[in-house]
């Protein structure tokens, strides 16, 4: 790609890596890279590409909509929620942009009749660009820059009349904008969030759990699913939620007679996910594939064909004429949720059959018939929802626990600190490892995190990706992350997510960065109260490849079929820099909670 291939200053600048594409550079004079798109090495790159022709301010535009990480960051929390400012709590002191991110992608359905603005360059938004330095002949251009960006990312994807896969949702309507700007924490500016995740229900919520409370990106509701309708610019709840979910949980039901406001009757389909002329949706919570056994309330997803009776039949279960298709139910959402493959082929007695993900159809090799295929979630109630709060998903306690873990200290959910002696080993070797490379750094206590349900998310991961690589071993190693006070509850908790604990650093990924040495996170933590905050977490870093600010994640890796690198890195031949775009690849060990000075005894 030309924007990854031009070499132009950059500088840090807020948080963000700003490059001389769009911004007013404050230190030009002092600022020891090129600030022309004429020399030598990029009029090379230019005449590569046949754009040697194009003025600056072109080339400026061209790059801006091909990185979107180094647009002006929208607010995310403003586009949810009511009143002026919508669910974001800094309202006027915010340092992001207060816009309809529908608007800035061509794709708000509500025109005049928005309650977001659509007015990018108000008094309010153009304080801000010009704090970021914004050149001023780019802020009129940032609308189409904003629309050009999003139709890049939709490029090459085709619509699909079966449901949508994760591949396909990956750059959905819920595209995210927003990057948290300022905050001194070692984590990407985020992927784009598919509206699948900003959809989905929180399952730490259903637990009574969740750390990140409003400030969640997921929906939180008390049931793993939600039926709403659409009434003008808000989503609704029916009332009759139980009622109508298990009648979707019936593939032979494609429509339901449905209650409104104020006595209104129609019906619900489901095939369309309309209801008296407006839209519908479900909500719900990830799939059961994507989790550990253990984990409660995720949705479990079941598959049927259509026989030539009209019955639905479940994959994997006896067939009419005692034929049993060689692949089930588990089968099927496994390859839906991988999204690489558009067909699969099954056998199912003497036959060969070819399962289309898109026409969402199966079909006979042989004969060439058709029969329609339809994917419905197993039912559970409010009252199993209830049952499975109240009960122990694993049975017992877990047996996997490290053994130098305190045992008294095991809660679930949730973490325990436990304070480590200074004389232990385990203490001196997270000292050794921290103080290899910031020496004349002090530290002041080290804590290790005991969270039953991570630990658990971890090892599981751990014997996927094992399975995934032909029983091998995976690549795990201890990395630092630097970060603020303000989020370590959250980190404990439920891990890192970038979406929630700010954003920093593009330059290999949209991802959690992580570093081999403690002087590369120090960089990242905020002081507060005279100390500074250091996780040094387990990541199985995997197979890796040199990453690149394009990333949302890794790419495939050559030879495999579908497969990915689990993560990126600065240098392959010598990593000290790890990109990680799955969470449950790193477990938090170890809080660090240090200072360039020596803990007094009034502090203790």
């Amino acid at each position: 790609m030309v924007a990854s291939e031009i070499a132009l200053g950059q500088q840090r600048r807020s948080g963000t890596v700003a490059r001389e594409v769009g911004w007013a550079h404050p230190h030009r004079k002092a600022c020891k890279f090129g600030h022309s798109f004429r020399s030598a090495h990029n009029a090379t790159v230019l005449l590569h590409h046949r754009i040697q022709n194009l003025s600056d301010i072109q080339l400026r535009l061209l790059l801006l909509q091909n990185d979107p990480s180094l647009l002006p960051e929208v607010c995310l929390h403003y586009n949810k929620g009511d009143g002026p400012h919508g669910a974001c709590t800094f309202k006027k002191t915010c340092g992001k942009l207060h816009v309809c991110q529908f608007y800035l992608r061509g794709t708000c359905r509500f025109g005049q009749g928005c309650k977001r603005s659509h007015d990018l360059l108000s008094s309010e938004n153009l304080e801000k660009l010009e704090k970021w330095g914004m050149s001023a002949d780019l802020t009129d251009a940032l609308p189409a820059i904003y629309r050009n960006a999003y139709a890049i990312q939709l490029r090459g994807q085709s619509p699909s009349s079966g449901p949508d896969r994760p591949s396909d949702r990956s750059m959905g309507s819920g595209v995210r904008l927003d990057q948290t700007k300022g905050s001194a924490d070692q984590t990407s500016p985020s992927k784009p969030t598919s509206q699948e995740e900003t959809d989905q229900i929180c399952l730490y919520h259903i637990r009574k759990s969740c750390s990140f409370q409003d400030k969640c990106f997921r929906v939180h509701f008390h049931l793993p699913y939600r039926w709403q309708f659409q009434d003008g610019t808000t989503w609704k709840d029916f009332e009759t939620m139980e009622a109508i979910e298990k009648a979707y949980c019936d593939p032979g039901k494609n429509r339901l007679l449905v209650s409104g406001p104020v006595g209104r009757v129609a019906s619900l389909n489901f095939e369309d996910m309309s209801w008296d002329s407006t839209r519908a949706r479900r909500l719900s919570t990830t799939s059961s594939l994507t989790k550990p056994p253990h984990f409660i309330l995720t949705t479990d997803w079941l598959w049927f064909w259509e026989d030539e009776l009209g019955q639905w039949r479940e994959y994997g279960m006896e067939g009419p004429k005692r034929s049993t298709a060689s692949i089930s139910s588990q089968d099927l959402e496994k390859a839906y949720l991988d999204g690489t493959a558009p067909t699969l082929q099954f056998k199912a007695g003497n036959h060969t059959y070819e399962f289309d993900f898109k026409a969402m159809v199966q079909k006979n090799l042989y004969y060439g018939t058709k029969r329609k295929v339809c994917r419905r979630p197993r039912f559970i109630s409010e009252g199993d929802v209830v049952k499975k709060q109240k009960s122990d998903p694993r049975g017992q306690r877990p047996q996997n626990i490290p053994a130098h873990w305190d045992r008294s200290a095991l809660p679930d959910p949730g973490y325990k600190l436990i304070p480590l002696d200074a004389s232990s080993e385990e203490y001196q070797k997270v000292q050794g490892l921290f103080q290899r490379t910031v020496p004349k750094l002090y530290i002041w206590s080290i804590q290790r995190i005991q969270n039953v349900a991570l630990w658990q998310v971890f090892q599981w991961q751990k014997e996927q990706m094992r399975k995934s690589n032909g029983g091998q071993e995976v690549d795990e190693r201890q990395l630092f992350h630097g970060t603020s006070q303000k989020h370590v509850d959250a980190i404990c908790e439920q891990n890192f997510d970038w979406r929630i604990c700010g954003l920093h650093g593009t330059a290999y990924g949209r991802g959690s960065y992580f570093a081999r040495d403690a002087s590369y996170s120090h960089h990242y933590s905020s002081l507060e109260l005279n100390s500074q905050i250091m996780f040094l977490a387990r990541v199985l870093v995997g197979e890796f490849t040199q990453g690149s600010a394009s990333y949302l994640r890794p790419p495939p890796r050559p030879g495999t079929s579908g497969g990915f690198f689990h993560s990126c890195v600065d240098r392959p031949a010598s990593p000290s820099i790890f990109v990680v775009f799955e969470k449950h690849q790193v477990y938090p060990e170890y809080l660090i909670q240090y200072s360039g000075s020596p803990r007094s005894p009034a502090s203790t």
